[in-house]
């Protein structure tokens, strides 16, 4: 767990369906949240006590972490939340290469590079092929899944 003034980050180990409604915010559909959900570590951000963040990373390999989830409550998203949010599930995975799936919304895509990920490859027609419904982010329809990539090293208090 990691505090820091009104903002707290737990595991939440059981019950991680309560926290669908954020969840949902960062995958629209449920049935993809079900494919991870149970795999997967649940960050869950709190502010004042309220859920206002989730982060959900998943183990592929000993050395490989998927995030396939980040999502913030509207009236909270550009404070730094999910950017902590991030790092903290990062923290949690020293050594590691850690990667993400995204559409290809300018926003975030400009926020995953800021956080230190780079362009890795891309799965075509993934939102159109697994989605029932068109996505719409920032007017742009999404289509390919967009895979970004980050090394995490471990910090030698030392150097």
């Amino acid at each position: 767990m990691k505090t820091d003034g009104d903002f707290t980050i737990i595991e939440a180990d059981i019950n991680k369906r309560q926290y669908l409604p954020l969840l949902l915010t960062g995958d629209e559909s449920e049935s993809m949240i079900d494919r991870y959900l149970d795999s997967g570590t649940l960050y869950v951000g709190l502010f004042n006590g309220k859920p206002i963040a989730v982060c959900v990373a998943v183990n592929l390999d000993i050395d490989t972490v998927e995030i396939k989830n980040l999502a913030v409550e509207a009236d909270f998203r550009r404070q730094g939340y999910g950017r902590r949010m991030l790092e903290y599930a990062e923290s949690q995975h020293a050594n590691k290469k850690i990667v993400l799936g995204t559409g290809e919304t300018p926003s975030t895509l400009r926020f995953y590079k800021s956080c230190g990920y780079s362009y890795s490859h891309r799965i075509p027609n993934f939102f159109t092929d697994n989605y029932p419904n068109p996505i719409i982010e920032e007017g742009i329809t999404l289509r390919d899944m967009v895979y970004l990539v980050k090394q995490l090293h471990h910090k030698d208090p030392l150097r």
